[in-house]
């Protein structure tokens, strides 16, 4: 084979993978980017930490979301092997780049520097999409369209805020919303997906883990030049511990039953399954991190200073957002209820509010402690849920 007929070849080659992979690096570099995005979106919301300002950046963080979900599905099935798969992620990484650092412009003059790259990386996700779709034997394909044609109702919104002046762009991005998740609910059910539970549960896993860092380096980046303090010592101490125990209640056992509970859902109900249990109710999971990371840079800055009522606020919700979204993902995947996880939380909640006069270390001490006892009272979680032998069905 000449050089020119195995450049060709590889760029030509089927993209579907015929078995099962792991995470590649190339979608590790993409995912970097989106994360870089939140990042983004935690300045945006510590700079705007009122009600509107944070229905601003909840609206903004679904369509960075929406797009990056969409890339997981289209790569779960696809071989990042291939040249030309690798090539294309390149190119929406390197234009979702664009999009991140546009993330402050985006309700100003600048929209368009924001809109434009997040509806290029919508598309070349949607058309990859089809052309793995496409490679399926045996699948009726015409659901896949009906899914397309309902996903660029949403991105003709997008662009049409991004086209308009406030408050006429929130009105139509929350329109694009309501577009993104009609395309997903008939997306769902209509059609059959491909989805590989390993590698699906393994894409959010890390993205999970890194939004967690990237929180703590946020936090470190505020306070680097402050002099070390008792006060000081004690958040960053706190501030640490609730990050190791977020970090805990989910990938010391949850993430796994996620993977086991999607790998024996039947295929014709996997879609919904991975819609609810991963696209959907990961969104509140990760704004969760964001809130966390917004309340410890505040409380970082002022550590011997009781915290004003927003970033208890912001504290308080960030970590029922991640604690409580995934055990709706449990319970979605499996029909099991986190019953205790659920009860020590609002317990916690309880007790954060007694203490919101207290310093930011006592409270952050008290979301650690509750975060703790959910720890250890689950232990190594609950028992699955398993029908039967062979493939469960969730909704059974």
């Amino acid at each position: 084979m000449s050089p020119m007929q195995s450049l060709k070849h590889r760029w030509l080659r089927s993209i579907h993978a015929p078995d099962e992979q792991g995470v590649s690096f190339i979608e590790l570099f993409f995912d970097l980017v989106f994360v870089f995005a939140v990042t983004q979106v935690t300045v945006l919301t510590v700079e705007h930490l009122t009600l509107s300002g944070v229905a601003r950046t909840v609206l903004l963080f679904w369509l960075i979301w929406w797009a990056w979900t969409q890339f997981t599905w289209t790569l779960n099935p696809a071989d990042t092997n291939v040249t030309s798969v690798r090539a294309v992620t390149l190119v929406a990484t390197a234009t979702a780049f664009v999009m991140a650092s546009s993330v402050t412009r985006a309700f100003g003059d600048e929209a368009m520097w924001f809109v434009a790259p997040y509806l290029v990386v919508r598309v070349i996700g949607l058309a990859l999409q089809v052309r793995v779709d496409l490679e399926r034997p045996g699948v009726r394909h015409g659901a896949i369209f009906w899914w397309i044609g309902l996903s660029c109702t949403g991105l003709a919104l997008v662009l049409a805020g991004g086209l308009a002046s406030t408050p006429e762009r929130y009105w139509l991005w929350v329109a694009a919303i309501v577009a993104d998740l009609i395309a997903a609910s008939a997306g769902g059910t209509r059609h059959v997906w491909d989805i590989k539970a390993s590698h699906f549960a393994e894409r959010h896993g890390l993205f999970v883990i890194i939004a967690l860092g990237e929180s703590l380096i946020v936090t470190a980046t505020a306070v680097s030049g402050d002099k070390r303090t008792g006060a000081l010592i004690a958040v960053a101490a706190a501030g640490l511990s609730v990050a190791c125990l977020l970090w805990w209640t989910y990938f010391a056992w949850l993430i796994e039953a996620l993977e086991e509970g999607l790998a024996r859902t039947s295929p014709d109900r996997v879609g919904s399954i991975a819609r609810d249990a991963f696209s959907l109710s990961h969104f509140p999971l990760v704004f969760g991190i964001i809130g966390f990371a917004v309340a410890l840079e505040e409380m970082a800055h002022h550590p011997a200073a009781t915290p004003p009522g927003e970033v208890t606020v912001a504290l308080g919700v960030g970590t029922t957002l991640y604690v409580a979204s995934a055990a709706f993902a449990v319970w979605r995947v499996s029909k099991v209820l986190l019953v205790t996880r659920l009860v020590v939380l609002a317990s916690t909640m309880g007790v954060l509010a007694l203490v919101s006069g207290a310093t930011a270390a006592t409270q952050l001490a008290v979301v650690a402690a509750g975060l703790l006892a959910i720890s250890v009272l689950e232990g190594g979680g609950p028992a699955p849920r398993t029908p039967n032998a062979g493939t469960a069905d969730p909704d059974a």
